[in-house]
């Protein structure tokens, strides 16, 4: 699967951006669809999760409430929107994709997922 991330920029403290990702090369509804985030100097941090049909999602509590992922079967594409934005939000984020396997939901940890986007920055100034 190859994933390529877009929407992402400058936004201020409070505002909102939704994020995209595009997928192909696979079958899209196979996959449950991941975002990450890293910061400079921190490591790799789970955002949320969509499963493979979008029926559900998991969130990261740091974004609980404020993020949302959906996803568009038919366009191949998931979406991150990112309401009430906050400096520590500012950091590249990646798309990801995993195969489902049994009992793996949600998949939260990076070595859980397949494929990665290349990532989109997202600035949030205060």
């Amino acid at each position: 699967v190859q994933l390529q991330a877009s929407g992402g920029g400058l936004v201020q403290a409070g505002g909102s951006l939704r994020l995209s990702c595009a997928a192909s090369g696979r079958t899209f509804s196979d996959y449950a669809m991941g975002w990450f985030r890293q910061a400079p100097d921190k490591e790799r941090e789970f955002v949320g999760v969509i499963s493979r049909i979008g029926g559900s999602t998991y969130y990261a509590d740091s974004v609980k409430g404020r993020f949302t992922i959906s996803r568009d079967n038919a366009k191949n594409t998931v979406y991150l929107q990112m309401n009430s934005l906050k400096p520590e939000d500012m950091a590249v984020y990646y798309c990801t994709a995993t195969r489902p396997r049994l009992g793996s939901w949600p998949s939260t940890l990076p070595d859980e997922y397949d494929y990665w986007g290349q990532g989109t920055l997202v600035t949030v100034s205060s």
